[in-house]
């Protein structure tokens, strides 16, 4: 059989997703949908906000807005297809866009790592070298650093996609899970996979490792500089410009740690899906709605969204109803 441009003797793969759960396919697919939909609301959500709202013109609110948005691709590139998969029982996908799939799994997953480290900093500028921070933390600096973590997150997964791209591809074609990750893939090739898997590891280091020590140093020194606030409400005003980074922090890396760190065999596909979800699902849903819910400058422009939409709304229907009645009476 001739190779395809992708070296591979397997044209296609067989993702069996939850075929288990067959009879509660419905259910599971009302159930993933609804989340997929709150997902995609509330980040696009946050996005939209802080692109019209001066009062969320800060570097915090850019940050989270950016994060908002890798969220949106990564959630995009996988949920879709996977609900698509639980109606059909499992699903056939090419190997070409197996791979492109794990390609644009790891550019926002690469860039919200380092986008969690660029607002650890901010909050360190802020706390820390409170007068410093307006000339230090421009405009123009916040987008370099956006740009930074997004160009990281393509170099990753450019690099890595070029090195499964070089593997030779043969049977099993049968992948127990509901998308192409990192691990599966691999296993199917009958190439030497160990320089790849090294190289994984080697780029977690910058990309992952990095970003999270970085995280862990800079809240030792917010945490140092909060400590001496000699006011009660001053100490309590700085936690609360923190706690939620860092309840952000803790699950998206509780999530990664759950489902990349953890070991699991080869056998073991079920696990791996369970591992999976809320790195798939509840992290990109919590994310927004921990900063939607407990910041009161986000409710109160939530608010005045609200308010403003309303008030469209009845004037609207207010000329609409008016014409009609001139309507009428003409």
């Amino acid at each position: 059989m001739a190779l395809d441009r992708y070296h591979t003797l397997v044209t296609e793969y067989l993702l069996l997703a939850f075929r288990e759960l067959h009879e509660f396919k419905i259910l599971l697919f009302t159930f993933f949908l609804t989340i997929h939909i709150m997902t995609i609301t509330s980040n696009v959500l946050v996005v939209v906000l802080v692109a019209f709202f001066r009062s969320l013109h800060s570097p915090m609110y850019f940050f989270l807005s950016q994060l908002s948005l890798s969220e949106i691709l990564f959630t995009i590139n996988i949920v879709p297809n996977m609900l698509r998969l639980i109606l059909e029982g499992g699903g056939k996908i090419s190997v070409a866009r197996c791979i492109f799939q794990l390609y644009l799994l790891a550019v926002p997953a690469v860039a919200q790592c380092l986008l969690l480290a660029s607002m650890s900093f901010d909050r360190y500028l802020a706390i820390c070298k409170p007068l410093q921070y307006a000339t230090i933390m421009t405009f123009t600096k916040q987008v370099e650093i956006a740009t930074t973590c997004w160009l990281g997150g393509f170099m990753v997964s450019f690099v890595l996609y070029g090195s499964i791209d070089s593997l030779n591809f043969c049977g099993p074609n049968i992948i127990n899970h509901f998308y192409c990750d990192i691990s599966p893939v691999v296993q199917r090739s009958c190439s030497e996979n160990t320089p790849i898997l090294l190289l994984a590891s080697v780029l977690c280091f910058p990309f992952i490792v990095c970003p999270f020590m970085l995280i862990v140093v800079t809240y030792i020194f917010i945490l140092n500089t909060i400590l001496n606030i000699p006011s009660t409400s001053g100490r309590q005003k700085a936690f609360s410009t923190c706690s939620s980074h860092l309840t952000i922090v803790s699950l998206y890396y509780g999530s990664i740690g759950s489902k990349y760190i953890v070991p699991t065999s080869k056998s073991s596909g079920n696990l791996d899906k369970v591992l999976s979800l809320p790195f798939i699902l509840m992290t990109p849903l919590i994310n927004p709605l921990i900063y939607t819910l407990r910041n009161h400058e986000f409710r109160r422009v939530i608010s005045k969204s609200i308010l403003l939409l309303s008030n469209l709304y009845c004037v609207k229907t207010t000329k609409l109803f008016g014409f009609h009645i001139i309507k009428r009476f003409q």
